[in-house]
């Protein structure tokens, strides 16, 4: 039987609608193929909502949490963002979605087969402004700054200052903090550095010189 994988995005968007996330993400949401970013054994539950396992402990995120990360940031057209933890490539795709083609995406992987994985998986999914570098996400891409929005995709035992340094004044950052109690937060760089408590989550741990160790 062929997955009817369109109905089934349907299905999933339908659901974010009703946790009440806004109608530009459910539109990104819905032209992501998620079926895409996930081993072929597992691309039948590619559309609940949950987090599902890629390999080596790592996960792609519950299609809420992707949705709620990228309300939060307020994604615009043509905005340039840092991700760090590219994992299978999904979320630099809905981020890819909502700054069009004229924005940038550089997603930060620590390890080297998610790079080529979440590379190859973009590419097949049509995803041209979407860039994975292998490297210590905690120190950030400086050749590349200064970035509208910073997406941290692993959680950390607080900001990393390399990225707080990189994001524009007046950026907006999402990043979980924690090591075994994870709290989401949103980071504003404006007029000195706003923290706002959002939610509690489950992340991997953001590894690197700023992060935690292995």
């Amino acid at each position: 039987m062929v997955n009817n994988y369109y109905e089934e995005r349907k299905r999933m968007v339908e659901l974010l609608r009703r946790q009440g996330i806004s109608d530009v993400v459910l539109h990104a949401m819905m032209r992501v193929k998620r079926h895409l970013f996930l081993p072929p054994n597992l691309s039948d539950q590619a559309y609940g909502d949950y987090p599902l396992p890629i390999g080596e402990g790592q996960t792609i995120s519950a299609p809420h949490m992707v949705a709620l990360m990228c309300d939060y940031l307020n994604l615009n057209k043509g905005e340039k963002v840092l991700e760090i933890g590219a994992g299978s490539g999904y979320h630099a795709a809905v981020i890819a979605e909502l700054i069009g083609e004229e924005g940038q995406v550089y997603s930060i992987e620590r390890k080297k087969w998610l790079v080529e994985f979440s590379t190859e998986n973009l590419k097949r999914a049509g995803y041209k402004n979407v860039m994975v570098i292998l490297d210590d996400g905690t120190l950030g891409l400086p050749e590349h700054a200064p970035y509208d929005k910073i997406s941290v995709t692993c959680a950390a035992p607080d900001v990393p200052p390399p990225l707080l340094e990189q994001l524009k004044t007046g950026g907006k950052m999402v990043i979980p903090i924690g090591r075994y109690r994870q709290t989401l937060y949103m980071v504003e760089k404006k007029n000195g550095v706003k923290r706002e408590r959002k939610c509690d989550v489950v992340f991997v741990p953001l590894v690197g010189r700023y992060g935690f160790h292995e």
